[in-house]
């Protein structure tokens, strides 16, 4: 009997032994599949319904914008949402005043229709895409100007395009000195560009043989600032506009253009220079200042102006002249936008918060301007440049492809404008 029971208890030993060598066999094979599977997954291009929606995060400037924003949605706290179902984009690649360099559908950019995609939504309310027609309708009679860098071009473009869509009889012409202009005929809606740099008058400028103060400073060359003097490009822009978009900020961090040993900012206010001589960023603190007092003193009481905050760049790996590239293919998550754009790490593309800084301080408290906040739901998007698809010898990260992030600019500005303003 006890050798009976000694058998059974060794049979029930081997069968529970080889049961759990089983059960480990299917585990091990179920963990190797499962490994191979996630790493085929991630060898895989993501499909449409696999595209992240990218929760946005506080810049580290916001508590500084308090109180100048009018808005009773605050439009930057926001996430982008992929939506598959957009078929095509607002205007087509062949729109005429689309620089080529931006045109990254005509330039075959591999994630050119993709871009079009990306929906901005906010947090605590909506933004919805505007309407070309209702917004001709709405503001017929209205003269329309963007005044400031490349990147307010960018955005002017986009606004025409738009509406060119819809609406095809159009003058072209150069309205209080812009740069570029078209009224749209059947509305009398006249929009235009006014190409500034740096807002003020500023030119080359030489050691005089006679002698003068920069000169005793031992500067030889540079650019003259007259902080108090606007650019001719817009001087007529504010007493001829009913509504008004400025910018900038670029040209302000730009060694390659004003280098500050060989070609440094030389600063004039009332036609003296500043001394001592103070750096870029203690300029623009003067230049806004006049500037903003400028056009508060020639605007209408019923004028309306925005100021554009900066417009991020996104080069990894150096700027544009040492090698920097922007190859994402999507938005980028809020710990990488973190990493490009903090002030702590004081990157390669910080320049945009360091800008804002210094509009918010500037804006606060003006009684003509209103803030249009474009910069951290931008920083998003560093698939949306032309990078290689620009045509040019380096890859452009600051620009914006068209179609693109600008159209969403435009409905944030429209949106802003139908808070302001009553329609005709």
């Amino acid at each position: 009997m006890a050798a009976k029971e000694h058998h059974h208890s060794k049979k029930t030993t081997y069968s529970l032994s080889s049961f759990c060598c089983l059960f480990l066999s299917i585990l091990c094979f179920a963990s190797l599949f499962l490994a191979f599977s996630l790493f085929k997954t991630s060898l895989s291009p993501p499909r449409p319904d696999q595209h992240r929606n990218f929760e946005s995060e506080r810049s580290e400037t916001a508590e500084i914008k308090n109180g100048v924003s009018n808005s009773p949605c605050d439009y930057s706290d926001g996430k982008w949402i992929y939506d598959p179902t957009v078929r095509s984009p607002r205007y087509d690649k062949a729109c005429k005043e689309i620089y080529r360099g931006w045109n990254c559908i005509g330039s075959n950019k591999s994630n050119g229709i993709d871009i079009v995609k990306w929906r901005w939504k906010p947090n605590h309310c909506d933004l919805p895409q505007f309407d070309p027609l209702r917004f001709l309708e709405d503001y017929r009679d209205t003269n329309i100007g963007f005044v400031g860098d490349s990147l307010n071009r960018n955005m002017f473009v986009a606004l025409f395009c738009t509406l060119k869509r819809v609406s095809s009889e159009v003058r072209k012409w150069r309205p209080a000195g812009a740069d570029r202009g078209f009224t749209f005929l059947q509305y009398n809606l006249t929009i235009a560009y006014h190409r500034t740099n740096l807002l003020a008058r500023y030119g080359r400028w030489s050691a005089n043989a006679n002698g003068g103060v920069l000169e005793s400073l031992r500067y030889k060359e540079g650019y003259r600032v007259d902080v108090d003097i606007p650019e001719g490009t817009w001087a007529e822009a504010p007493s001829f506009h009913d509504i008004l978009i400025f910018n900038t900020g670029h040209w302000w961090w730009a060694p390659s253009k004003f280098d500050p040993v060989k070609s440094p900012m030389l600063f004039f206010e009332k036609g003296q220079p500043v001394v001592p001589t103070i750096p870029p960023d203690a300029g623009l603190d003067m230049v806004l200042k006049h500037m903003i007092s400028f056009v508060e003193g020639r605007t209408q009481p019923n004028t309306i102006a925005f100021f554009r905050t900066q417009s991020p760049r996104h080069f990894e790996g150096g700027d544009w002249d040492q090698g920097g590239s922007c190859p994402h293919l999507q938005p980028l998550l809020p710990q990488e936008v973190e990493e490009l754009f903090s002030l702590k790490n004081n990157g390669t593309n910080v320049e945009a918060r360091l800008v804002n800084q210094h509009l918010f301080k500037a804006l606060k408290g003006s009684s003509r301007f209103h803030m249009l906040d474009i910069t951290h739901m931008s920083e998003f998007r560093a698939d949306a440049h032309p990078s290689t698809a620009g045509g040019k010898k380096h890859d452009d990260c600051m620009h914006w492809c068209l179609p693109g992030t600008t159209d969403t600019w435009n409905d944030l500005f429209i949106a802003h404008l139908n808070n302001f303003k009553v329609p005709n």
